[in-house]
């Protein structure tokens, strides 16, 4: 199982060169996880940069993955997240939400870069 972080999603869905080289990590959507606050966040971008038809078009493909409702359990390991690992509340869910499930993390955000069961893909070096 792996969760896709935002970061990951947009740099693939941009075409950027990173995205490329992410394209060969993203999952099968049978084992690509997806938390419902991915979904705001990529509804919430895709919006603003590229326009709402986009925006439905990527949410309904979120849909055929596994989406991954925000519980109790994983709000309080993620407020656990935050106070240990100092991460940002949405982070913190994203990572959360990736433990829960026993799936390793893609991302691009260099906060995740020293965690346990992150696959880091930076943005560029440096």
């Amino acid at each position: 199982m792996r969760l896709v972080d935002t970061s990951a999603w947009i740099e693939w869905l941009i075409g950027s060169p990173v995205g490329s080289a992410l394209a060969q990590q993203l999952p099968e959507r049978t084992q690509w996880l997806v938390p419902t606050i991915v979904q705001l966040e990529l509804a919430k971008w895709l919006t603003r940069e590229i326009g709402e038809d986009k925006a439905d078009q990527v949410i309904a493909f979120t849909q055929t993955c596994i989406v991954v409702d925000l519980d109790t359990s994983i709000a309080l390991s993620a407020a656990d997240l935050c106070a240990r690992r100092k991460l940002a509340t949405a982070d913190a869910i994203v990572y959360a939400t990736a433990l829960a499930q026993g799936a390793d993390l893609l991302t691009c955000d260099r906060h995740f870069e020293k965690l346990p069961s992150v696959r880091f893909v930076p943005k560029s070096k440096g």
